[in-house]
């Protein structure tokens, strides 16, 4: 038998049912490979190994009386934003009081119920503005396929964690790429369901939580569960009865859309465009038929929305009394600086942006039943780094792939798809029709299998302290 801290969520419920494993085994061996790995990667939040193991007994006894839910002692994390009752919720910056949360969200209700065992929470940057592992409040998080380098965000240490096999379920949320741009620099799976699939509190424009695993078919089973309704959410979807682990895809005649371009932003590094390119040709080889698609998002559409998200975090900001604004990311303080000066038209027109790149989107994936992109134009860029470029005035710049489907509230995935000749995974970002979750699954566990075997997954150096290279 493998390592029990590298199996996936079907095998362990199989281990659990045939009782050659328990929950209490594999929570043991989980908490022995964080304490290996988290002095490096420093991708948790509320950790209370004690806690775990007590939830793991629980489970173990529900197994043995019969009454396990869907994911029974399968281990989890869930990222910090999201509510977990008693926690407190910094959102990243020092500069929040630490008040203990009431009651669970949604996500977090729904993994309690199932019977996941809550291992810790998870890591994100300042009010979850950047796509980085740099917090004011949380120690930096680092990539475990390369220390000093960034796992992305804004859910960090989520992707870290299931890289590195801190147990193979996670959930984090995504407004502008927050789940798939991690799970692409982290080599793992990241789906951003149609917004309203999984019921999150509170719902905003653009907003989703959604599962981060090493497999697709993790991700399934994580969505049968966080899927199910919740009246809080009041931007949620109807319930429906939806076979999340039905995965098969028959890839004849599929229409399959390739962006190269996504319209604005950073050029796409060459290793990128030349790996997403071969997925297509593999997609090709099966049976599906593939068209270029041209970009249709604008500068003056990124710009927009721009605009208006420094709008909403300067009167976060500007509510602030100053010896808490003084506790804010510097990068923050100066991109949100010019909310200060924008004008009323202009917010509003920032605001308007959104239902142009909406009303683009649902149009150019219209012809096609999935489209195929990369998920960031680059690969790796510097652990300490708040952004890809690290510059505040250009904040967005790697976002421009992920960006519309947040918006047009399709479902997007990002799946492994190889390495740039240095070494760091490389994201190919899966995007269906709106309300079709499934479909993109599906698509995405058929390129698990059409592509070639992944890397072994990174184990956690030998020493105990992080080494001079990655500081």
């Amino acid at each position: 038998m493998a390592d029990l801290h590298t199996l996936g969520a079907a095998e362990l419920l199989a281990l659990y049912r045939s009782g050659a494993a328990s929950p209490v085994d594999v929570a043991r061996a989980t908490l022995d490979h964080i304490a290996r790995w988290e002095p490096h990667l420093q991708a948790l939040y509320a950790f209370e190994p004690e806690r775990v193991l007590q939830q793991a007994q629980a489970s173990e006894a529900r197994w043995r009386a019969g009454t396990a839910g869907a994911l029974d002692g399968v281990p989890c994390t869930i990222k910090e934003n999201i509510a977990t009752a008693g926690t407190p919720v910094p959102g990243g910056t020092a500069a929040t009081v630490l008040v203990p949360a009431a009651a669970d969200a949604p996500p977090a209700a729904r993994l309690r119920e199932a019977g996941a065992v809550l291992l810790a929470k998870t890591t994100m940057p300042d009010w979850g503005m950047l796509s980085s592992g740099l917090s004011t409040f949380h120690p930096l998080t680092r990539n475990p396929w390369h220390l000093a380098s960034n796992p992305g965000g804004s859910s960090a240490g989520a992707g870290a964690a299931a890289a590195a096999g801190y147990g193979p379920l996670h959930i984090g949320t995504d407004i502008g790429g927050s789940i798939r741009l991690p799970a692409a620099w982290c080599g793992v799976v990241g789906l951003k369901p149609s917004n309203g699939r999984v019921p999150i509190h509170p719902p905003y424009a653009g907003r989703a939580a959604g599962p981060m695993t090493r497999t697709v078919t993790d991700a399934a089973l994580m969505m049968q569960v966080l899927a199910q309704p919740d009246a809080r959410d009041t931007m949620s979807l109807p319930h429906q009865a939806i076979a999340w682990t039905a995965l098969d895809i028959d890839l004849k005649g599929l229409r399959l859309g390739l962006q190269l371009d996504a319209g604005w932003g950073l050029p796409v590094e060459p290793a990128v465009q030349a790996t997403i390119e071969a997925a297509a040709r593999r997609f090709e080889a099966a049976g599906a038929i593939v068209t270029p698609l041209p970009a249709f998002c604008t500068r003056v559409m990124a710009d927009g929305m721009d605009h208006f998200w420094r709008m909403r975090s300067w009167l976060d900001f500007s509510a602030l009394p100053p010896e808490r604004q003084d506790r804010v990311l510097p990068y923050i303080r100066q991109w949100i600086a010019a909310g200060a000066r924008l004008s009323g038209p202009e917010v509003f027109r920032g605001y308007s942006a959104m239902g142009l790149l909406r009303e683009a989107a649902v149009a150019a994936i219209a012809p096609f039943d999935f489209v195929l992109s990369p998920v960031s134009p680059n690969t790796r860029f510097p652990a300490q780094w708040a952004s890809p470029i690290n510059d505040p005035e250009r904040p967005f710049e790697h976002i421009a792939f992920t960006l519309p489907y947040n918006m047009s509230e399709q479902p997007a995935i990002s799946v492994d798809a190889g390495r740039s000749p240095d070494g760091a995974p490389i994201g190919l970002q899966i995007a269906g029709r709106r309300h079709d979750d499934l479909g993109v699954l599906r698509l995405a566990r058929a390129w698990e299998q059409l592509r070639d075997p992944q890397p072994t997954w990174p184990e956690p150096p030998a020493s105990s302290s992080t080494p001079a290279s990655a500081a």
